[in-house]
């Protein structure tokens, strides 16, 4: 077989980097011979793209990212198809013990005696849980002393020492080696995403992208999600 070449642009989520990337991307090649360029970022981010001019053959995001009316990519892209859930979840510095937070009690114990919580204020699974730690009552306290992660993966500040305790959605605290997963937020506190896939009207080989698309949905994708954390 040719060596592939990057034929076509994917733009993903990065909740669903892993799978993508280590996995779903690579067999696609080997089975098509065909090359993808992906593009990782927040789902607002790649759609502050789209909204700029970018055309990419498939975009991978939050259901119902094209909703709103008024989006320049509402009638660029086909109607969205499921592909993964991802739910929120805690983890740990590796060394630094494993607090239980198998309910909302524990849970906030844990928090409120972490040295530092790292979140992602501005994204989806922050915004949740800066909303659970003032229901909670324990907003003042707890975000005195976090760690706030604007990019990238938030178990990283566990990495580096910045911080304790990390939550993020469970594939993206997955990316990081060397931490210690905890779980899942308990289940009456938690909050699961859906992404979707999207194929462009506008793409230019109609045949390589719907193949693409249709691999981001198929048996070997739907495994590779479940792999990395993820539910289908």
């Amino acid at each position: 077989m040719e060596p592939a070449t990057s034929t076509l642009t994917l733009y993903c989520a990065s909740a669903l980097r892993k799978p993508v990337e280590e996995a779903i991307i690579p067999a696609f090649t080997r089975a098509t011979g065909l090359g993808c360029g992906v593009v990782f970022d927040s789902t607002s981010k790649l759609l502050e793209r789209i909204s700029d001019g970018a055309r990419p053959d498939v975009f991978v995001g939050l259901s119902g990212s094209f909703q709103n009316a008024v989006h320049p990519g509402r009638n660029r892209f086909q109607p969205g198809t499921h592909l993964a859930t991802s739910g929120i979840g805690v983890a740990a510095a590796a060394g630094a013990g494993a607090p239980d937070i198998t309910s909302v009690q524990k849970l906030a114990l844990a928090l409120i005696t972490s040295r530092s919580v790292a979140y992602s204020p501005t994204r989806p699974s922050g915004i949740h849980f800066h909303q659970l730690l003032q229901d909670l009552g324990i907003a003042e306290l707890v975000n005195s002393r976090a760690t706030f992660v604007e990019e990238g993966p938030t178990a990283n500040a566990l990495v580096d020492g910045r911080a304790t305790l990390a939550v993020q959605q469970i594939s993206e605290l997955k990316l990081v080696p060397d931490v210690t997963f905890l779980g899942p937020l308990p289940d009456v506190v938690q909050k699961n995403m859906r992404f979707s896939a999207y194929l462009s009207n506008e793409t230019g080989n109609n045949y390589a992208a719907a193949a693409l698309f249709n691999f981001l949905r198929g048996s070997f994708a739907r495994s590779s999600y479940t792999a990395a954390g993820l539910s289908t």
